[in-house]
């Protein structure tokens, strides 16, 4: 009797633990697809899944026990991971990512990586790009067997990361390998980052001084959300009493960044008198800045690598190598 209710307690906890992890998954979906403006879900619940992009390279969801681990090892020969997560998106799911790394470690010829990048922030995706690609060119070198690349969904950071990997390093067009990537795993991966990322390694990256204003209303508190901190951090304006204004004064790298006013923490609104974007799909409109290069040549190759077939010359790319080669032994 008492086996029994014991078992039935445990298969009660289960169907919680289901329950709840299936809620986190809901709405992790539908952020990922309000920023991603895709139709693209998440179930954590269902346990990982992935997809073989080349015979030495797959792109999937995160590893959520050390079972996982045996899995990649036996049935897919993978040898490497390349762990996207910040620790809030494994806690977020109950990922106990030690008890994974110990395991990797017992396993043997296995090497777990962390390379971590925000969630659902391109620019972020941006600025850690390169550093990222540079730690598994310099990983990979003279190791053998299969890549297996993850962020939580395997649907944003992780394609990126990939495309990356694959641009840079083994020779693909970004376009083609582009398609060859969706034609394995539908995603979303940022283009729009990938391609200010190549020209950042191309041309250098400088930050120019932007400044922003609010006058509108009255207020106790103005920050702004956006631009190159992401939706989930803040920046505060300093008030100018002689004026009555709210400004903040910030600096860019070169690219085209939307941002969003919250006013008193909690309400969300763009200046209709600065440039904002066309409407997503429900209706909702941003700010956006464009910061131009002020070397000419850099702005055009810039402009040039915001169409779709944009191609590196040999010389690009042996500079592309060279810098993530230098970059790779720093690490």
């Amino acid at each position: 009797v008492l086996t029994h209710i014991w078992f039935q307690a445990k298969q009660s906890s289960e169907e919680e633990g289901k329950e709840e992890t299936s809620k986190k998954a809901d709405d992790y979906s539908a952020v990922f697809q309000k920023i991603t403006q895709s139709d693209l879900t998440y179930r954590h619940e269902l346990g990982m899944n992935y997809n073989r992009v080349l015979p030495n390279l797959i792109v999937g969801s995160c590893l959520q026990n050390p079972a996982d681990v045996d899995r990649l090892k036996k049935d897919e020969n993978v040898t490497t991971v390349c762990n996207l997560q910040q620790d809030p998106d494994m806690a977020y799911f109950n990922v106990d990512i030690s008890e994974i790394r110990d395991h990797a470690k017992e396993v043997g010829d296995f090497n777990h990586l962390r390379l971590p990048i925000r969630d659902m922030d391109g620019f972020d995706l941006r600025m850690r790009l390169p550093s990222v690609i540079a730690s598994l060119y310099q990983e990979l070198k003279d190791r053998e067997g299969t890549l297996y690349v993850h962020c939580t969904a395997g649907l944003g950071r992780a394609p990126a990361v990939a495309l990356g990997y694959m641009f840079w390093v083994l020779g693909y067009d970004l376009h083609e390998a582009y398609l060859l990537l969706q034609s394995k795993r539908k995603c979303v991966p940022s283009m729009e980052n990938i391609r200010a990322a190549t020209c950042d390694l191309l041309t250098g990256m400088t930050r120019s001084p932007i400044g922003l204003l609010y006058r509108r209303g009255t207020c106790e508190h103005v920050e702004v959300a956006g631009l190159d901190i992401g939706w989930h951090s803040r920046l505060p304006f300093n008030f100018i009493s002689r004026d009555g204004h709210w400004t903040l004064e910030h600096e860019l790298p070169v690219g085209r960044y939307e941002y969003k006013y919250v006013i008193d923490k909690e309400r969300w609104t763009y200046n209709p008198h600065a440039p904002i974007t066309n409407p997503d799909r429900k209706g909702n409109y941003n700010n956006y800045i464009e910061v131009v290069d002020s070397d000419p040549e850099n702005w055009d190759l810039r402009q040039y690598w915001r169409k779709e077939d944009a191609k590196l010359t040999d010389e690009q790319r042996r500079m592309i190598l060279e810098k993530l080669e230098a970059m790779g032994s720093e690490l």
